[in-house]
Parts: structure tokens; C-alpha cells; sequence
């Protein structure tokens, strides 16, 4: 009897193990959306309010370092190069989580979120590429082909009992599995001027990391200095500077370290000042759009806006739904528990807000700022719809 309440008290365990960080983390995301919001809202008010004072406060230079190995970028770039590397850290925890112990560790349960965004992918940048056929503006194919965890996680949690764990953790891990792809986009597609000895400088830094965690070193400082040399070389070479952080968050220990369960710690720590500092930071220093001198009519007459709006509405739609739906025909994949066929619509609707990551692909694709202001305009629109649609069809159809 002693034998079988202490094997069962142990299972316990194990699942709070897993289900108690995937909870503080859909809370946290829930809760960053607020942030998120009034960030927006600040940045709209304050570009439009004085736009030359905050263009000129976004493009101040800040130099770090001397000589070959300064640095020499303005605000908006410490905060979209430096600061969000930290943001992708964080992603590459939870993705390493969910590989080590979540979803994604189990192939049944992957297949479906998978199917589900990589077709959620794939279909908006086709309707992209379609609108914006035989343009400059093609470059910005990948801007709808994000989800926004935060806000579509944030929608979800105003849903209450309509939107239930089961649907919160299979939108979860098909953001996961779609923060994978644009990882992998940004940095094939939206990397520039590559220099390889600078790449091999950022791998030995990685390497360095392997022989700290080999060598039983636990000072987090010891990996914050090697983490910069990373971030440095990634950022040299050509390579956006975010995929430092990624890299980083994969190669940290999903188990315990001495004792210390340290994947666990660091994203206890460190999700909180992402969710509340950096991304409302980012959205401050790319949300701000001045719509005065016709910008919204430029925009409702552009190809741009447009091909962004129908990709992050019909793209995501179709594209998440009818991959998942082909996965559940071809019984390749399972359902959650508690989530039923039904639903998939509703949240493949909220796939469709795309705004931090679509707002961080339109500074890499566009260098010409009325350009990106269009841009921004059609991920505003296209997010908000979304948003909309799919808390209509979770409401309507709650048991279907």
C-alpha cells in the first residue's frame, strides 16, 4: 500500500512538473497582452501626438565598444536586435520544454500542431506572394505568416470556459512549432552581409557554453558574459542577432543541474521581464504609426496592406483548419483532450493576430519607412479581425 501512494504521489509530481510551468506560462502570456495593449496604444498615441520627437527618440545612437568590435546602433535596434534577443531566449526555453516534456515530445500529440503550422505558414505567404505578384513588396512574404502568442493567448483567456485548456495548450504549441519556422525564416531569409569568421567566433562561444555546462560550472554570470560573445558573433556575421538567444535557450538543461531544476528557473525568472518589459518595449518602438498625411488611405489603396490582411484572416484560417483537419482525416494526429473538431476554426481565427513577430519581419523585409507604416497598418487590421473572428466562432459554437 506505502509502496503504491508513493508511486502515485511521484506521477503527481511529474505532472505538475509539466503542467505547472505551461500554466504560469499561458498566465503570463495572458497578462502580457495587456501590457502589449497599452504599449500599442502609447506608441500610436505618442507618433501621431509629436511624430518627429518620436522618431528622433527611436533613432538616437547609442555606441557600445571601440574600434572593429564597436557597435553603432540606434535605439529601435537595441531594443529589436538586443533586447529581443532575450524575448527569443525565453521562446527557445518553452521550445526546448515542450520538445523535453511537453506536446512536442510526444509524436502523436506533435503531428497535428505541427501539421497545423506549418500549413498556417505555408498558406498566408502564398496569398502573400499572389497579392503582391510582380512587386518590390514580395520581400515581406513571412510578415502573416506569424502568430502572436501573448494576444491570441490573451483572447483566449476572455473566453473563459469556452476556450478550455486543451485548446489553449494545442494553440500554444502550434505558435511554438510556428516561432520555429520564423526562427528558421529570419534566419535563411532576413540575414544580410554574412561574415563567416565572425559566424565561427559565435559557434566557439556556443562550444564554450557546452564545456561550462560539462565542466559543472552553475554561475549564472559565467553564462551571461559567453552569452554576449554569442549575441556578438551572431550579430557580426550576418545572421539577425535573435538567433543568439534562441540557440542559447536550446542548449540549456531541461533537467536538474545539481539539484537546481535550471530550465525551469530561468524561464520562472526571466518570462515575467519579457512579457512586461521587452515586448511592451518592442511594440513602443515599432507600433507607432502616424496616420495623418493620407497614410490610411495609402494603405487601403496598397497591394501591401491588403496581401497582409488576407493572409493573416483567410491565410491562417485555411491554412491552420485545413491542415489540421487533413491530420485528423488521415489519422496522423489526435485532438487534446476536452477540444473538439469544431473548435479548430475558432482558433485557427486567433492564429490569425500576427503582431509582435509580423511587426519584427516588417523592419527586416522594408527599409523604407512609409513603406513600413502600410505594412503596419495592414498587420493592425488583419490582427484585429482576427482577434474578432475567432472569439465569434469559439462563442458561437462552444460544444461543437
Amino acid at each position: 500500500m506505502t509502496d503504491s501512494r508513493s508511486l502515485q504521489a511521484e506521477a503527481g509530481e511529474g505532472r505538475r512538473r509539466i503542467v505547472d510551468p505551461l500554466a504560469e506560462f499561458l498566465h503570463e502570456e495572458a497578462a502580457g497582452s495587456l501590457a502589449l495593449l497599452a504599449a500599442t496604444v502609447v506608441a500610436l498615441l505618442w507618433a501621431n501626438a509629436a511624430p518627429d520627437g518620436y522618431a528622433d527618440f527611436w533613432s538616437r545612437h547609442l555606441d557600445v565598444g571601440a574600434g572593429d568590435v564597436a557597435l553603432h546602433l540606434d535605439a529601435r535596434h537595441w531594443v529589436n536586435d538586443g533586447l529581443m534577443a532575450v524575448f527569443f531566449f525565453v521562446v527557445g526555453l518553452e521550445i526546448k520544454r515542450e520538445l523535453v516534456t511537453g506536446e512536442l515530445s510526444d509524436r502523436r500529440a506533435a503531428t497535428l500542431p505541427i501539421m497545423a503550422a506549418i500549413g498556417g505558414v505555408a498558406v498566408p505567404a502564398a496569398l502573400f506572394v499572389a497579392v503582391t505578384a510582380g512587386t518590390h513588396l514580395s520581400s515581406g512574404w513571412a510578415i502573416p505568416a506569424a502568430t502572436d502568442i501573448a494576444f491570441a493567448v490573451g483572447v483566449m483567456a476572455m473566453l473563459g470556459d469556452r476556450a478550455g485548456p486543451g485548446l489553449k495548450l494545442l494553440l500554444l504549441t502550434v505558435a511554438i512549432v510556428d516561432d520555429i519556422v520564423a526562427i528558421l525564416i529570419i534566419a535563411v531569409f532576413y540575414s544580410h552581409g554574412f561574415s563567416g569568421l565572425w559566424l565561427l567566433e559565435a559557434l566557439a562561444a556556443l562550444a564554450l557554453v557546452l564545456v561550462l555546462r560539462r565542466a559543472g560550472v552553475t554561475a549564472i554570470a559565467a553564462y551571461v558574459m559567453v552569452g554576449a560573445l554569442v549575441w556578438i558573433g551572431v550579430h557580426e556575421s550576418g545572421l539577425h542577432a535573435t538567433i543568439a538567444g534562441v540557440a542559447l535557450g536550446l542548449l540549456t538543461p531541461a533537467g536538474e543541474v545539481r539539484g537546481r531544476p535550471v530550465l525551469e528557473t530561468l524561464e520562472h525568472r526571466l518570462h515575467p521581464f519579457s512579457s512586461f518589459v521587452i515586448i511592451p518595449l518592442f511594440a513602443l518602438a515599432n507600433a507607432g504609426v502616424h496616420l495623418g498625411g493620407g497614410v490610411l488611405q495609402d494603405a487601403a489603396h496598397s497591394r501591401l496592406a491588403w496581401a497582409i490582411v488576407a493572409g493573416l484572416v483567410a491565410g491562417k484560417l485555411l491554412g491552420m483548419s485545413g491542415a489540421a483537419f487533413l491530420g485528423l482525416r488521415l489519422r496522423v494526429g489526435a485532438l487534446p483532450s476536452g477540444v473538439r473538431a469544431g473548435q479548430l476554426w475558432g482558433m485557427s481565427a486567433l492564429g490569425g493576430i500576427g503582431f509582435t513577430v509580423s511587426l519584427f519581419i516588417t523592419q527586416l523585409a522594408y527599409d523604407d519607412p512609409a513603406v513600413q507604416n502600410i505594412a503596419k497598418v495592414g498587420i493592425f487590421a488583419g490582427s484585429l479581425i482576427s482577434g474578432l473572428l475567432g472569439a465569434a466562432l469559439l462563442l458561437r459554437r462552444p460544444d461543437a
